[in-house]
């Protein structure tokens, strides 16, 4: 058998952290090959290795058949190895051709040739079915755009082996359904793909063989034809992991939140949200159903104060909120898990303790007269990264951005419940998260709705929009579409109502 990469007894150490311990990888040539865990498990610190961004402490690695020593990027590169990281790698004001070609840009004699780049990427862009302008700014793209921008910017390099990193966790469904078309033209096309993911519907549908790691070790590696998502899943956590969420039907009282009339610009300074009215009552989960785009994330700006209302108002517990400064909704008993966990959720450069008294630390006991009271911070912070079970190198005192995206995750969780809110707005909260993840930040939702609070959950997942909502509100093109109930309602029904097809009936 002939393989392309392999990856033999890998041992990879960070301060506090065995993060690769004795793993081995092999990629056959022409073949998907998924490497499934737990956020945190060790996936992308072994491609890290690959890809020449860490060096091993021990192990070998060969590309077809010889040993080679990976001491950066550039020579991962060399050797035909591309990566498409978790959090891209692109410069927001340059354009698509300006990203692609950064490091290794075409000159005629002293010039940059920027044209024939920008030819050979339409050549590369139609041959693959990637659609991208090679002409557009990265800021103007979406983000599966930018994904494209991505795997645009290894083919240029001429890659044989392409490793994805958690491709789908900031993607539409749509988009998703087109990156697995994308990934196969590319399989057929004679090049090899690593896909680092924990979304198990994901592997069943392309990849060829799965190698499962936990906790930095290996577990196995099977053929995913002859695997179940139940058997792939106890691999991957240890343990039977139920799918399906368990709760009581809701008993709601007083409104918490009521949108009355609400319209709001969007970035384009037109209006991404027209005249919804909307209320949330204690003890219920109020779900957003929508295509991503349609309104839903200017509405939650709104409500959390950043961003204008043009038209319409807002109440808490019936006390006007329209107007009032961020600081002060919080305080009235906002909680807002953000969309973008890094530009909104956390200070990257500041330790976890810190990260997680961003709401509280001028109040007592974190601070007296102004000066902050670190063993009392410290002590909070610790009891939140337990009980979220968030997994770190240096525990509190780590730096948030050498966190792994999921333990992020679940660290914002932890912070935004702890302040217990009357009205929690969830927005995304399990994205990027394994399933074992998924099923405690549930029973935690949960958890928060039965105990009288009000809960909006904002997710693109259809599915835990239906699992976790007890009356689900659909938006389209900023528009309320209809509100049906969550058991008397299907993915069908409420799909059709997405795409702006609906029958118009109130709860």
């Amino acid at each position: 058998m002939s393989y392309v990469v392999e990856m033999l007894n890998i041992r990879k150490e960070f301060p506090g952290i065995v993060a690769n311990d004795n793993i081995s990888l092999s990629l056959r040539k022409g073949e998907i090959h998924a490497l499934l865990g737990e956020n945190g498990a060790g996936k992308s610190t072994l491609m890290g290795v690959l890809f020449g961004m860490y060096q091993p402490e021990k192990g070998v690695i060969k590309v077809d058949g010889k040993e080679v020593r990976i001491t950066n990027p550039n020579v991962a590169n060399r050797l035909g190895i591309g990566m498409v990281h978790q959090h891209f790698k692109l410069v927001d004001n340059f354009t698509v051709t300006e990203n692609i070609i950064l490091g290794s840009e075409p000159v005629k004699g002293m010039v940059l040739d920027i044209d024939s780049a920008a030819k050979k990427i339409a050549e590369l862009s139609k041959h693959y079915g990637l659609n991208v302008d090679p002409h557009a700014k990265i800021e103007d793209i979406s983000v599966g755009m930018q994904q494209r921008v991505e795997i645009m910017k290894m083919l240029y390099r001429e890659a044989e082996v392409l490793i994805f990193d958690e491709p789908t966790a900031v993607l539409t469904p749509v988009e998703i359904k087109e990156l697995m078309k994308i990934m196969k033209n590319l399989i057929k096309e004679g090049k090899s793909i690593i896909i680092i993911t924990h979304k198990l519907k994901e592997i069943k549908a392309v990849a060829d063989r799965c190698t499962v790691i936990r906790r930095g070790k290996s577990i196995g590696t099977v053929n995913v034809a002859e695997a179940s998502e139940a058997s792939l899943a106890e691999m991957m956590v240890g343990r039977h992991v139920s799918f399906k969420v368990d709760k009581k039907e809701s008993t709601p009282s007083d409104v918490v939140l009521k949108i009355d009339g609400v319209s709001v610009k969007n970035n384009r300074k037109v209006l991404g949200v027209k005249d919804v009215s909307l209320e949330v009552k204690k003890g219920e989960i109020l779900g957003i159903a929508g295509v991503d785009g349609n309104g839903q994330s200017e509405l939650v700006e709104a409500i959390t104060g950043l961003r204008k209302v043009e038209a319409g108002r807002i109440f808490l517990n019936g006390e006007e909120i329209t107007n009032l400064p961020i600081k002060s909704r919080i305080q009235k008993g906002l909680g807002h898990i953000p969309e973008d966990r890094q530009k909104r959720g956390l200070v990257l450069d500041y330790t976890m303790e810190s990260n997680m008294v961003l709401e509280v630390y001028n109040k007592q006991p974190f601070s007296k007269y102004g000066l902050l009271n670190m063993p009392a911070i410290r002590k909070y912070a610790k009891n939140i990264l337990q009980n979220f079970d968030v997994r770190s190198g240096e525990g509190a005192a780590s730096i948030a951005r050498t966190l792994s995206g999921g333990n992020q995750q679940k660290a914002i969780i932890g912070r935004e419940l702890e302040l217990d809110p009357d009205l929690l707005i969830a927005v995304q909260p399990t994205r990027g998260l394994d399933v074992g993840s998924i099923e405690y930040i549930h029973r935690r939702l949960i958890e928060h709705r039965d105990k009288g609070k009000a809960v909006l959950l904002v997710s693109l997942e259809l599915d835990e929009v239906l699992q976790l909502s007890d009356r689900i509100a659909i938006v389209n093109n900023g528009e309320l579409v209809g509100e049906v109930k969550a058991s008397e309602t299907n993915e069908n029904e409420v799909g059709l109502m997405m795409a702006g097809v609906g029958k118009e009936r109130n709860v």
